[in-house]
C-alpha cells in the first residue's frame, strides 16, 4: 500500500513533537471559564428548599431556640452536600463524555501514519485530512487529490472550495469540512491561534434547548412551587389571626411549604440522564446530547447500512471476472495477464493514499501482484470524485514522457453505460453479476479510457472506456447479528437495511442473516419515482433498500416519521449526514465513521458493533422506567407529609402543629437519596425487552400511573392520621403522637421503596433484584430512627417520646398495610396477563 512517504513526507519525529508542543502548546480553544464548584454554590443558594430552611434557622435563632437553629444550618450542608455530590457525579459523567467525543486525526510521524486525538496535533505536524473530516487545525496543503473543503462555519458560503498545493488559496483551516478527496497538509497554526480560535468560537457557547420531559417535569415542579407559596401564605395567615405571634406562625407555615416543595425531581432527572448516558459510555456507547437518553426507549425502528453494520468490514478481494476471458477466477489461484491488468486498473482508479478498505485490499493485491511498483513513477493529474447515480469515479495519472493512464471503478450500471459493449458481452456481464450477487459479494466494474492531450472532459461520463472486468470483494456478515435481529424482533423493533449495494448482494447478505423480509427490496431510483403518500405505504412492508444515496435515505426516514415512528438510523459516511440529523436517534460508527457523520448523529457506537443498540435501547427503557418510578415515589410520599402538616392544623385537631421544620427536613433527607440513588441503580426489569416500545407521544405520567400514585399517597395519609387518632383515643402525649405519626411515615417510606421498585412484579420477586443500594440506604434509615427514638439526646430535641413494643408494633403494622394493599393489585395484574 502506497503511503505519505512516498511523496516524500516523513513527519516529525516524536522529538520535535515534543519539543513543538513544549514551545506552541496542545491544540485547545482556552477560554475564560467560571469555576463550576462556586456555580454550583450559587446555585444550591437559589434553591427554594435552602432559602426556606435559611429563613426557618434565622427564626429559631432570632427566637433563642438555638438548638433547633444550629440543627436546621447543619441540615442546610446536608442538602447542601447531597446536591453538590449529585451534581459532581452529573458533571464528572458528562465530562468523560467529552473526552471520548474528542475528534480523531491523521498526522504523518516518524514516516508512519497514524490516527491521534486532534487536540494532540502540533505545530509543524503533517496532517492528512479526507473526505467526512473536519479539518483540526489551520495548515497549508502540501499534496492533494480533487480536495474541496466546506468553510461555511467560517465565511457563511455553502458551497465547497476545491484547492490544492499550487492555488492562491492553499491553506486550510480548523473547524471546516473535508467535501471530497484529501489533502496532506503542514500545520501553521493550532488552538486559539487558528483563525476559528481568534473568532472566539466555542462549543461551549452552544447551548442545548430542554427536551419535551424535562419541560413536563419542570413544569410540574413550577406548579408545585407556586401551589407551595399560595398555601404558605394562607397557612401563615390562619396561623397569625390565631396565635397574633408573627414568627411562630411564620415558621408553621414554612413547615407546609417545606413539605410541599418536591424539589427531589429535578436532582433525580438530571441524575438519571447524566449517569445514564455514563453508563452507556462505559457499554462503548457514546452519547453525545442528553435527550438522546430519554428518546432510546422510544425506538420503533432502526434503519441500518450493511458494510461494517451487518458485515465485518474486512473487504478481501475474492473474485475477478474479466471480459476478454469471460470467466470468474478467485484471486488466490494463479492469475494470468488480463487479470493482472485489471488489478492494475483498479489500483488506478482507487485514490494514490487509500483510506476505503476496498482501495485498501485492491492497493495491497497489486503490491503482492506487481513485480514492477510502478505507483512512484506516475502523479495524479486529474480527478474526477465519486459522482452519478449510481456512482464512478475517474483517476488521470501521468509519468515524466507524458504516458497518461485513464482508470475508471464503480458500480457495474454506471461503467456498463460508458462503455462500448457488445449486447452479447452485456449478457454475460450482467448473468455475472447475477451470479456473484446471489452469494453476497460486493461488485466493482472497472474501465479503462484513451483519451490524448490535456483539454479533459468536463464529466467523466463523457469519456468512452474500455470494459475491462469486474472486481468482487466478500465481507462476511457478523456473527453476533442473527442473535442482534432476534432481539429487536423481540423489543418489538422493526430493522430496515439500508445499502449502496445492488439489489441481489444486499438480499443475499439479508438471507443469510435470517433477515425477516430479505425476499422484498426495492431501489433508490424506484423508491425516488414513488409519492410520498406511496412511500410512506411501501416502507411499511419493504425492509430491504438497495443502490441508496443520501436523498433515497432521506426520504426513508422522513416517510417513516410521518407514520409515527420513531427512527434510529446508522451511517458512517459524508452522505449519510442529512438522514442521520433528521432521524430520532442518529447513530454514527465510532470507527469507520467520519466526523461528518459523528457530527450529525446523537450517539456514536465505538466498537461499530450493532447490538450495543439493543444495550442502548434497554438502557433507555430502563432509565425511563426508573425515573418514572422514582417520580411516582416522590409524588405518593410528599402526599401525606403535606397532609399530615395541613389537616390537624386545618381541622384544629388537639395537636394542630404535629411537625415542625426539623420532623421535614428529616423525612427530606431520608427521600431524597431513595429516589435519586436507589432508583437510578436498579436494574431493568425482565419483562422489559419484550414489550412493545412506548410512544413517544406519550406524556411522562398517564392519568393511570398518575391515580396510582395519589392514592398511594393517599393510603399512607390514612395511615399517618389513623396512627394520630389512635394515639389521641388512648390518651397519649403530644410527643408520643408526633413520634406516632413519624414513624408510620418512616416505615411507609420503606416499605413504598421495596413496593414500588416494580408496578407489575411481586415485592417477592424484586427482593431478588440486584441493587446494593437498597439495603444500605434502608439500613441507615433504620439506624437514624431507632437513634431519635431511643438515644435521649435526640428525643428530647425531636420532642419524640420512647415508644413502647406495642406502640411500636402498632406504627410498623399501619405503615406496612397502607402500603402493602398495592401488592393485591399487582397480582391482580398479574393473573389477567395470565388468562
Amino acid at each position: 500500500m502506497t503511503n505519505a512517504t512516498d511523496f516524500g513526507i516523513t513527519g516529525l519525529t516524536n522529538e520535535q513533537v515534543d519539543a513543538s508542543r513544549k514551545e506552541h502548546g496542545i491544540n485547545s480553544f482556552y477560554y475564560k471559564k467560571e469555576n463550576s464548584f462556586i456555580e454550583a454554590l450559587k446555585s444550591i443558594a437559589k434553591e427554594p428548599m435552602v432559602i426556606l430552611l435559611l429563613i426557618a434557622s434565622s427564626i429559631y435563632f432570632i427566637t433563642g431556640n438555638f438548638g433547633d437553629g444550629v440543627f436546621l444550618a447543619i441540615a442546610i450542608v446536608l442538602v447542601g452536600s447531597i446536591s453538590l455530590f449529585q451534581d459532581s457525579r452529573s458533571r464528572k459523567a458528562l465530562e468523560n463524555l467529552k473526552k471520548l467525543t474528542h475528534p480523531k486525526s491523521k498526522v504523518i510521524r516518524n514516516g508512519n501514519v497514524v490516527e491521534i486525538d486532534s487536540q494532540d496535533v502540533v505545530l509543524g505536524d503533517y496532517i492528512i485530512v479526507e473526505e467526512g473530516s473536519t479539518i483540526s487545525a489551520d495548515g497549508i496543503i502540501v499534496h492533494s487529490n480533487d480536495f474541496s473543503v466546506n468553510e461555511s462555519i467560517l465565511t457563511g458560503e455553502s458551497l465547497s472550495v476545491y484547492k490544492d498545493a499550487t492555488s492562491t488559496d492553499n491553506l486550510i483551516f480548523t473547524g471546516t469540512t473535508v467535501g471530497s478527496g484529501l489533502a496532506i497538509a503542514q500545520i501553521t497554526a493550532i488552538g486559539n491561534s487558528t483563525k476559528l480560535g481568534k473568532i472566539g468560537k466555542s462549543l461551549d457557547d452552544i447551548t442545548e434547548e430542554k427536551t419535551p420531559l424535562e419541560l413536563k417535569i419542570f413544569n410540574f415542579v413550577k406548579l408545585m412551587s407556586i401551589w407551595g407559596g399560595i398555601i404558605f401564605l394562607l397557612v401563615w395567615g390562619i396561623n397569625y389571626l390565631r396565635s397574633g405571634i408573627v414568627l411562630d406562625s411564620l415558621l408553621k407555615a414554612l413547615t407546609l411549604a417545606m413539605s410541599i416543595l418536591p424539589e427531589e425531581i429535578p436532582v433525580a432527572f438530571t441524575t438519571f440522564m447524566a449517569l445514564g448516558a455514563w453508563r452507556l459510555m462505559k457499554m462503548g456507547i457514546v452519547v453525545k446530547q442528553m435527550k438522546t437518553v430519554e428518546t432510546l426507549g422510544s425506538a420503533t425502528v432502526i434503519c441500518t447500512d450493511k458494510t461494517g453494520t451487518i458485515t465485518q468490514n474486512k473487504m478481501a478481494l475474492a473474485k475477478l471476472f474479466t471480459v476478454k476471458t469471460g470467466t470468474i477466477v478467485n484471486t488466490d489461484d494463479i492469475l494470468g495477464a488480463n487479470e493482472k491488468e485489471l488489478i492494475d486498473i483498479s489500483m488506478w482508479a482507487s485514490e494514490p493514499i487509500p483510506f476505503n478498505p476496498m482501495e485498501i485490499a485492491i492497493h495491497n493485491l497489486y503490491e503482492k501482484l506487481s513485480d514492477n511498483d510502478e505507483r512512484p513513477n506516475y502523479k495524479m493529474v486529474h480527478e474526477y470524485p465519486l459522482g452519478g447515480k449510481p456512482p464512478m469515479m475517474t483517476h488521470i495519472f501521468q509519468n515524466k514522457e507524458g504516458k497518461q493512464i485513464i482508470a475508471a471503478k464503480g458500480a457495474p450500471e454506471a461503467i456498463i453505460a460508458v462503455s462500448n459493449l457488445t449486447t452479447t458481452e452485456i449478457e454475460t456481464i450482467q448473468n455475472t453479476l447475477d451470479d456473484l450477487g446471489k452469494d453476497g459479494f460486493r461488485m466493482l466494474a472497472v474501465g479503462k479510457a484513451n483519451f490524448e492531450g490535456e483539454n479533459y472532459p468536463k464529466k467523466q461520463q463523457d469519456f468512452t472506456f474500455d470494459f475491462k472486468g469486474i472486481i468482487a470483494f466478500y465481507d462476511p456478515p457478523k456473527e453476533n447479528i442473527p442473535q442482534v435481529l432476534k432481539d429487536f424482533e423481540s423489543a418489538g423493533i422493526e430493522v430496515k437495511l439500508v445499502t449502496g449495494d445492488n439489489a441481489n448482494t444486499a438480499m443475499a447478505i439479508a438471507k443469510q442473516i435470517d433477515f425477516i423480509g430479505y425476499e422484498k427490496c426495492i431501489s433508490g431510483d424506484e423508491l425516488m419515482q414513488l409519492t410520498d403518500a406511496e412511500l410512506q405505504e411501501k416502507v411499511k412492508d419493504i425492509n430491504v433498500f438497495s443502490r441508496m444515496f443520501p436523498d433515497a435515505k432521506l426520504r426513508i426516514v422522513n416517510a417513516l416519521k410521518k407514520n409515527n415512528e420513531v427512527v434510529a438510523m446508522t451511517g458512517d459516511g459524508v452522505n449519510d449526514g442529512p438522514a442521520l440529523k433528521a432521524s430520532h436517534i442518529g447513530i454514527a460508527m465510532g470507527k469507520k465513521g467520519t466526523e461528518i457523520a459523528k457530527q450529525a448523529a446523537s450517539l456514536i457506537l465505538v466498537d461499530d458493533d450493532l447490538s450495543r443498540m439493543v444495550d442502548a435501547v434497554a438502557m433507555g427503557r430502563k432509565i425511563y422506567t426508573n425515573l418514572k418510578k422514582a417520580i411516582q415515589y416522590i409524588i405518593s410520599i410528599h402526599i401525606p407529609i403535606i397532609l399530615t402538616v395541613f389537616i390537624p392544623l386545618a381541622l384544629r385537631w388537639i395537636y394542630p402543629n404535629i411537625f415542625s421544620p426539623s420532623h421535614v427536613i428529616i423525612l427530606e433527607l431520608i427521600m431524597g437519596p431513595t429516589c435519586s440513588i436507589i432508583f437510578e441503580n436498579e436494574p431493568i426489569e425482565k419483562n422489559l425487552m419484550i414489550k412493545k416500545p412506548r410512544p413517544f407521544t406519550t406524556t411522562f405520567f398517564n392519568y393511570k400511573e398518575l391515580t396510582t400514585s395519589i392514592i398511594q399517597g393517599l393510603a399512607i395519609t390514612i395511615g399517618a392520621l389513623a396512627a394520630y387518632q389512635y394515639s389521641v383515643t388512648e390518651g397519649f402525649s403530644e410527643n408520643s403522637t408526633r413520634t406516632m405519626v413519624f414513624m408510620v411515615l418512616i416505615v411507609a417510606n420503606i416499605f413504598l421503596t421495596l413496593v414500588n421498585r416494580s408496578f407489575y412484579y411481586s415485592i417477592f420477586t424484586t427482593l431478588k433484584y440486584k441493587n446494593n443500594l437498597v439495603p444500605l440506604i434502608i439500613g441507615l434509615t433504620i439506624i437514624l430512627s431507632l437513634a431519635m427514638l431511643y438515644i435521649p439526646t435526640l428525643t428530647q430535641f425531636f420532642e419524640f417520646e420512647r415508644l413502647s413494643i406495642p406502640q411500636l408494633g402498632t406504627t410498623i403494622l399501619i405503615g406496612a398495610i397502607c402500603v402493602l394493599w398495592y401488592e393485591l393489585v399487582k397480582g391482580i395484574k398479574r393473573s389477567k396477563k395470565k388468562s
